[in-house]
């Protein structure tokens, strides 16, 4: 590998999150640490009304793979995510949320299946052994997913158990075309890249995960199930009306 070549990106999309991201930051720091890769972190603002920029650019002082990227102003997650991506420059580039609900550790399976077993990407998942989940959902809230996972599969033609959890790993040498294409900016863009990827016939690894749910999510489980629903009809339209033709 060059000497210049950053092995990961690590991206953070972040709305509001001074009050975990400091803590957040440090673990993943040291992760880096003790596992020697040549890392880079990406926290986009997604147009923050609070300190959020400011943690960032504080833990920068002991951090310098750290980078703070502006949306400008509040675009949604999935705007986040491809920000991120399309500023990301290593060979591999793994998501997460704030709250860190998977451990960043976690990440060592995803990079494992992208590193050894050949894969494209990686997905972290809560379905596949519940077992792993140190904190659970509501009842409520869980039951709203396996329904929207059920939709995803019917409509989307996807066989993934969990599409939506915040913590996914890819090459992105082939996927960033993907994320080029993404028209989702909301909470609903996962399905939307699994969707794209399995056109383009890429390989993505679904692997269970330790998680542990955050009671202070920003997920709304009625009024985002509800947006995630429209975007998941908004896929199956665009494919339908030629708009992803242009991937090659």
């Amino acid at each position: 590998m060059p000497p210049s070549r950053l092995e990961l990106s690590i991206i953070i999309p972040a709305f509001n999150e001074e009050r975990r991201l400091a803590k957040s930051l440090e673990l993943i720091r040291t992760y880096i640490a003790s596992r020697h890769v040549r890392a880079e972190v990406l926290v986009v603002d997604d147009g923050s009304t609070d300190n959020t920029a400011k943690v960032t650019q504080h833990s920068q002082a002991r951090f310098p793979e750290l980078r703070l990227i502006s949306n400008g102003r509040n675009r949604g997650k999935g705007f986040s995510v491809r920000h991120g991506m399309l500023e990301a420059k290593g060979e591999i580039a793994l998501f997460t949320d704030a709250d860190l609900s998977a451990p960043i550790e976690e990440a060592d399976k995803l990079l494992g299946a992208l590193r050894d077993g050949g894969f494209d990407g990686a997905i972290g998942s809560r379905a596949i052994n519940r077992a792993l989940i140190d904190v659970h959902q509501s009842a409520g809230r869980e039951f709203a997913g396996q329904v929207y996972n059920a939709i995803v599969r019917h409509i989307a033609g996807l066989q993934f158990q969990d599409t939506q959890c915040g913590f996914k790993a890819f090459r992105l040498g082939k996927m960033r075309a993907i994320f080029e294409q993404q028209r989702t900016n909301g909470f609903g863009f996962d399905p939307e890249i699994l969707f794209l990827a399995q056109q383009r016939g890429l390989r993505i690894a679904e692997i269970p995960i330790h998680w542990a749910h955050d009671p202070a999510t920003k997920v709304n489980v009625f009024l985002d199930s509800l947006r995630m629903l429209r975007d998941l009809l908004a896929i199956r339209w665009n494919a339908l009306m030629g708009r992803y033709s242009s991937m090659s």
